[in-house]
């Protein structure tokens, strides 16, 4: 009763948030799942840590599971790419993909936002962690989905996407690990040609051609390492700039 309904322009969750986000204009904004799992009573528990100052609150769904709340797929995955966040960014939030958070108006406005699908909880994430935002976690209730209640959510498509969106992102929020990672792995296949390369000319099998591309390939790693470091300068002193800029405003 008294909802403002409003029909999406478009396909795609990330980007009913993302026209959402553009349309109210309230000090604090709530985002929950509408599919049942979550309880709109407790949004208290959000709104009073955003009272005491922080810019983003994350309801954390692994507090206070309902039974067959998750399959073991869904956890399984969720931990991994809770973990795969916290080693790209820095950050252990517990729950990165929570369908049930909190905004400060000033935190929405100085997001970027461009993710159209499931990926849009890992963007406002990365974002809220590039603008040095203040993030909370508290506990939620996380209940299991109605017995035959549709979903749109591939856990092996979707997590796969989502794992695209955590790596691709770092490239400009976290260089020095973004290039390290590319460094390593064509390190990594430059070393397995070259042991082959080494074995084969111990046998008196000569492999000019791919010992050549083996040099190729570990230069090339080499110089992945040498932009992790650069990017990671390029990055410290753009997020000083930035605090800078904030102070002053």
């Amino acid at each position: 009763k008294g909802a403002n309904v409003v029909m999406q322009t478009d396909k795609g969750k990330g980007q009913a948030v993302i026209q959402a986000f553009d349309i109210i204009d309230s000090p604090y904004v709530i985002m929950i799942d509408g599919d049942g799992t979550y309880l709109p009573g407790e949004v208290n528990i959000i709104i009073d840590a955003l009272a005491e100052g922080a810019g983003h609150v994350i309801g954390n769904r692994f507090a206070n599971p309902g039974e067959g709340a998750f399959t073991r797929l869904n956890k399984l995955g969720n931990r991994i790419l809770n973990k795969a966040f916290g080693f790209a960014y820095g950050e252990w939030l517990n729950d990165i993909l929570s369908g049930y958070r909190g905004f400060t108006r000033e935190t929405i406005s100085n997001m970027v936002l461009n993710q159209a699908g499931f990926e849009i909880e890992t963007e406002i994430t990365v974002e809220c962690v590039r603008q040095e935002v203040d993030i909370k976690v508290v506990p939620i209730t996380y209940l299991a989905r109605a017995q035959g209640a549709p979903t749109k959510l591939n856990p092996l498509t979707d997590g796969f996407r989502i794992g695209t969106t955590i790596f691709k992102m770092a490239k400009i929020n976290n260089p020095l690990f973004y290039f390290s990672v590319m460094g390593g792995v064509t390190i990594f296949f430059g070393l397995v040609i070259g042991t082959y390369v080494v074995i084969e000319w111990m046998a008196n099998i000569t492999h000019v051609l791919l010992a050549v591309l083996t040099a190729l390939i570990i230069i090339s790693g080499i110089q992945m390492f040498i932009f992790a470091i650069m990017g990671d300068l390029i990055a410290s002193l753009h997020k000083e700039t930035m605090r800078a800029f904030r102070k002053q405003k």
